[in-house]
């Protein structure tokens, strides 16, 4: 996973997510992105991931039903690999933890894109990707010129 840096020094920080299950979440994002337990308080509910030393992930036990894709917030996170060969492990995984996507398979950003990946949501329904810049050239897009990121 890489973070963005803007000319003016800006970097992504850390993702927190509210979710239903402490432990269930924490181990999907556990076994999905390779990451970390770094810190956890049952009590108050929260486990932060994490990975090389730097938080990626926290999340808090502070939700009740699923995520709502027509409420104004979050659309979807979405998380860089080096190599589709990476989105693929990641979907193997994926399909093992019955995961829901939204294509089969990997798909590209939008017909004759090179960069593209895989769609899908976590055990609370938050709409989750995976991809990689380069390596899906010539694979036919789900939704043509739409683009794929959009869960269209």
């Amino acid at each position: 996973m890489s973070t963005t840096t803007t000319p003016a020094g800006l970097t992504t920080g850390h993702i927190g997510l509210n979710v239903t299950d402490l432990y269930r979440s924490a181990d999907f994002y556990a076994k999905v992105f390779g990451l970390d337990v770094v810190s956890r308080d049952d009590e108050q509910g929260w486990v932060f991931l994490g990975a090389g030393g730097r938080l990626v992930l926290t999340l808090w036990r502070q939700s009740e039903g699923a995520f709502r894709a027509d409420a104004p917030g979050l659309h979807h996170l979405s998380f860089q690999v080096a190599d589709v060969a990476a989105v693929r492990a990641a979907e193997s995984v994926l399909k093992e933890l019955g995961a829901v996507f939204a294509h089969d398979g990997v798909v590209p950003h939008g017909e004759g894109a090179a960069s593209g990946g895989i769609f899908f949501a976590d055990p609370d329904g938050i709409r989750l990707e995976i991809y990689a810049p380069t390596g899906v050239e010539g694979v036919a897009a789900p939704s043509g010129e739409a683009p794929t990121c959009g869960f269209f």
